[in-house]
């Protein structure tokens, strides 16, 4: 049997962040306020869509913006919240990946 290692979505979004590496048994609860591009998060949602219990893409995309509600990182300026209620409201559709 072989195993394999899918990253998070939190290791992801930090990676995007490009932020520099920390240790977490000298500094607890880190809050990374950085700012993402609706891109990246989109990139993020498509690498986590096979693991992701949502049925449709935008689904997984309110996911990851959960979970950058959740590191404290705002998306093109914005909270992940507003993205998660403009994607309610049908203000803004994710497009499915093509492949």
């Amino acid at each position: 049997a072989t195993v394999t290692i899918k990253p998070t979505a939190t290791s992801l979004l930090i990676k995007e962040l490009k932020e520099p590496l920390r240790d977490r048994k000298k500094t607890k609860d880190i809050k990374h306020n950085g700012n993402l591009t609706i891109e990246q998060v989109l990139g993020v949602a498509k690498k986590m869509r096979a693991t992701s219990m949502a049925k449709e893409f935008k689904g997984t995309v309110k996911e990851v913006l959960g979970t950058c509600r959740a590191i404290g990182c705002s998306v093109g300026g914005r909270s992940p919240q507003e993205w998660q209620n403009d994607i309610d409201t049908g203000d803004f559709v994710p497009e499915e990946p093509s492949d």
